[in-house]
């Protein structure tokens, strides 16, 4: 018994205020000061980052795409964080009443601490925004699942507070109570050195810790979709945040509405959590009329690879492009050109030349020129598959044009203009066939001496 009531009174009836608020790096030009506030944001950052990360790939998204959010919504984040804390404690930086003896140099220190968490949320979210339409992700999905990891990283952020010994609640007597140095800046004036106050900082803390539990149970239990788990973050925050402000005693600006007269943080989280829970309600009660989906629509990952689209494209086009050579195109008469091309005649000429030049007889030579080039390509084209048809047959069968008097005038007149008088060679093959000998013999031209 005597050893507990030893370690009760070993606990410090108060919170101490901090020996260090930072660190120097020494430089070769001087030193870089790292500040205790700017520590405990980083670290509230990676911690919100990491459940984030976590819960993001639970919900089917990108992989890599958090970062991709995360290193726009971060510096617009900050950005609106200290442009509304300069707007919500304008003295310091215009002065009282906007008198301009403010000091203006000091709204870019943000080590020195001061940023107003709705406007790093707004803010913060316009960076989330672009950063998923680049991604190809949805806005709300996004914030559902960084609802958790925000209220995280605000538990952690909010020490810095305490090292740098500002923004806290009047005086107390609770064994909890801080210590604030005396001489410190933010010491109020007129108050005994050895006053406590409430550490509002670690209210804010344990509150936001006890969310996180709180979002994460209910989402596992309703799953919250479509923005409204970061509703939920946005009533619990609020909720919590109204009796916190109120508080606090470091200057603010005051705000008078419906004859009240309050810190303006605190309006605002009054109409931020109408605003959420009304958000919340809506959301509830329309319809999904799309799947629950981390993409945009349109954005979905492809389920064939458009590689695999291009090569089959290619060989359809190869396939289609062999079969077109294949394919003997039609000449002007409607007839297959391997009709008229010359490789296709070749043997047929061959066959014929031999002939010619066995027989010797000029008359025989000066034959085919007698006959139309048409007449002969096409009967050529004809009768392919009548070769074995006698000479008289085919002269029956045949057109005038490739056949009959064309043929017989060519001998006759050749032996006029022959002055040898030579018989054309028996069996020789008649011009336009396909060069095979014909079952009868080629009559002797007339008048022959």
């Amino acid at each position: 018994m005597q050893s507990v009531l030893h370690a009760a009174a070993m606990i410090p009836a108060s919170i101490p205020s901090p020996d260090w608020s930072g660190f120097d790096i020494p430089l070769p030009w001087g030193s870089l000061r790292i500040h205790a506030y700017a520590l405990c944001i980083l670290l509230g950052i990676i911690a919100g980052l990491w459940l984030t990360s976590v819960r993001w790939a639970k919900r089917g998204a990108p992989e890599g795409s958090v970062w991709d959010i995360a290193i726009w919504a971060i510096p617009f984040g900050i950005i609106g964080g200290r442009l509304y804390h300069v707007v919500s404690s304008p003295d310091a930086y215009f002065g009282p009443g906007f008198d301009g003896t403010g000091d203006l140099s000091l709204i870019p220190q943000i080590q020195r601490g001061g940023l107003g968490i709705w406007g790093a949320v707004l803010l913060g979210a316009v960076g989330a925004w672009i950063g998923c339409r680049r991604a190809g992700v949805k806005l709300s999905a996004f914030l559902d699942a960084a609802a958790p990891g925000l209220l995280l990283a605000q538990a952690i952020g909010r020490w810095g507070n305490y090292f740098n010994q500002e923004l806290f609640g009047g005086p107390t007597t609770l064994p909890w109570g801080l210590q604030i140095d005396a001489d410190n800046p933010n010491f109020p004036p007129g108050m005994a050195a050895d006053t406590l106050f409430h550490p509002t900082f670690l209210y804010e803390s344990l509150w936001n810790l006890a969310g996180v539990g709180i979002l994460l149970l209910l989402d596992r239990k309703f799953r919250f979709r479509r923005g409204r788990l970061f509703c939920l973050y946005a009533v619990y925050y609020t909720l919590g945040r109204v009796w916190i402000e109120a508080m606090r005693i470091d200057d603010a600006e005051q705000i008078n509405l419906f004859g009240i007269t309050t810190r303006l943080n605190v309006w605002t989280s009054i109409f931020v959590l109408l605003g959420a829970l009304a958000a919340f309600i809506i959301l509830g009660l329309r319809k999904r009329t799309e799947p629950d989906t981390v993409y945009l629509p349109g954005r979905e990952p492809s389920e064939v690879d458009p590689a695999a689209d291009t090569d089959a494209d290619a060989d359809a086009d190869a396939a289609a492009a062999a079969h077109a050579e294949e394919e003997p195109d039609a000449d002007d008469d409607g007839k297959p050109a391997a009709a008229v091309d010359g490789n296709a005649s070749t043997d047929t000429d061959d066959e014929a030349e031999g002939a010619r030049a066995e027989a010797g007889n000029d008359a025989a030579v000066k034959q085919p020129a007698t006959v139309p080039a048409a007449a002969t390509v096409h009967s050529g084209a004809v009768q392919h598959s009548d070769s074995a048809v006698s000479d008289s047959e085919s002269r029956d069968n045949l057109p005038d044009n490739q056949s009959g008097p064309g043929r017989a005038s060519a001998p006759a007149e050749a032996s006029k203009e022959s002055s040898g008088g030579t018989k054309p060679a028996t069996g020789a093959p008649v011009a336009g066939t396909s060069g095979h000998q014909g079952a009868g013999t080629v009559p002797e031209a007339e008048g022959t001496k």
